[in-house]
């Protein structure tokens, strides 16, 4: 993959950068800035080497249109707090205030585009649309970085066509991702665990098939270990079950059987009578869910299971929270797995998204794991075996 080096002297040079600062907000302020955190030290290695840098991003759906409450303002200023230099933002995304915001720059100084989802073109299924989007940020630049992962997934203007156009290359903070996530995949050091969570396991079926092929233990937990528990005939009351989904997940359940792959569920589980914070828990085993209850966390005997498995393994990567971590009733397994993998003695992965938000929130060091993906779309793909667009165009 083509890294900053190749592009050769920066100086003075135009460079367009590919950062994601799809960063949660709060009454127009940034709670999480942790995405901005992770794109500085691609930004710092440019400024250094004195380039112009524009960077391009986007934050939340706008759908096309442009919206003050997606616009990048909040993500301007902090930014600029946190390289401790002045971010200039355009108005706009490739209309005049963009071009003028650009031609003023000087060696070592950045400005932020505007967000680029008020381009409908920017996400558009069809290819010419995009590339005419592209066509109108290669004019603003001489060379692309590409260091925004959580959207290598998509083939966007930003992300994708652009990088055609220009002389292109992969950020430090993309380099870091792919390497960390393929040494994860490719060629771990066994014992291999994956720790899948989340609601659905309709959203991570591409996934547990591929990992079914390359793990050593498979656990799964989360919403998605009901239509598990259901495959194998136990009632989950009002748990979150995906009935259209029994059969497959019989089949891998006599797949990991056949390959030899421990396959790790829950022995017991938090329920309550319903979705709230202040509901009245209670722990059960997964034979004796009550019919009026739902399966909101996995259970102490099952978080000793977990943390067991996972300690003695050599690489795991975990993706999707065991329970609803956002209410401390029901936070318990995915921080009992958080601790194993923060205080075990292997390579860690933890594959962005929720998993992320969810080290976050329960006040763990960061340091303490191997890698923290920032991109739980992309990671997630990458655990499925997929190609992602926007890396696929970086490669020689």
């Amino acid at each position: 993959m083509r890294t900053i080096e190749t592009l050769g002297d920066l100086r003075s040079k135009r460079v367009l950068v590919r950062s994601d600062f799809n960063v949660p907000l709060k009454d127009g302020k940034i709670t999480d800035d942790g995405r901005i955190r992770a794109a500085l030290p691609t930004l710092t290695r440019l400024v250094e080497a004195g380039a112009k840098v524009v960077v391009m991003a986007h934050l939340g759906r706008p759908k096309g249109k442009v919206d003050p409450a997606f616009s990048l303002a909040p993500v301007a200023k902090r930014l600029g707090e946190l390289i401790d230099a002045p971010v200039t933002l355009a108005k706009d995304v490739v209309g005049e205030s963009a071009k003028a915001t650009v031609e003023a720059l000087k060696d070592g100084e950045i400005a932020l585009l505007e967000n680029v989802r008020y381009d409908a073109r920017e996400t558009s299924k069809v290819d010419e649309e995009r590339g005419e989007l592209a066509a109108a940020y290669a004019e603003l630049g001489d060379a692309f970085v590409s260091d925004g992962f959580g959207v290598v997934h998509r083939k966007q203007a930003s992300v994708y066509d652009i990088a055609k156009l220009l002389p292109s290359a992969s950020g430090l903070l993309v380099l870091k991702e792919i390497e960390s996530l393929r040494k994860a995949t490719d060629n771990p050091e066994r014992p291999y665990g994956v720790v899948l969570g989340g609601s659905k396991v309709s959203d991570k079926l591409g996934v547990i098939a591929n990992l079914l092929k390359k793990a050593d233990r498979l656990f799964i937990g989360g919403g998605m270990a009901f239509t598990f528990l259901a495959a194998q005939g136990h009632s989950v009351g009002k748990s979150l079950l995906e009935e259209e989904q029994i059969d497959t997940v019989k089949g891998y359940i006599a797949e990991a059987a056949e390959r030899g792959v421990e396959l790790i569920l829950p022995i017991d589980v938090v329920v309550a009578p319903e979705f709230a914070a202040d509901a009245p828990a209670s722990v059960v085993t997964v034979d004796q869910i009550p019919a009026d209850q739902m399966g909101l966390d996995i259970g102490p005997e099952s978080r000793k299971l977990f943390a067991e498995k996972i300690s003695s393994a050599k690489t795991v990567a975990w993706n999707g929270p065991m329970g609803v971590f956002e209410f401390p009733a029901f936070a318990e397994g995915t921080k009992a797995v958080a601790k194993a993998l923060s205080e075990g003695d292997m390579f860690s992965v933890i594959g962005g998204g929720d998993s992320a938000a969810a080290v976050r929130l329960l006040g763990f060091d960061e340091s303490t794991f191997s890698h923290i993906s920032t991109g739980g779309g992309a990671s997630l793909e990458l655990l499925e075996g997929k190609v992602l667009p926007g890396i696929a165009v970086l490669e020689d």
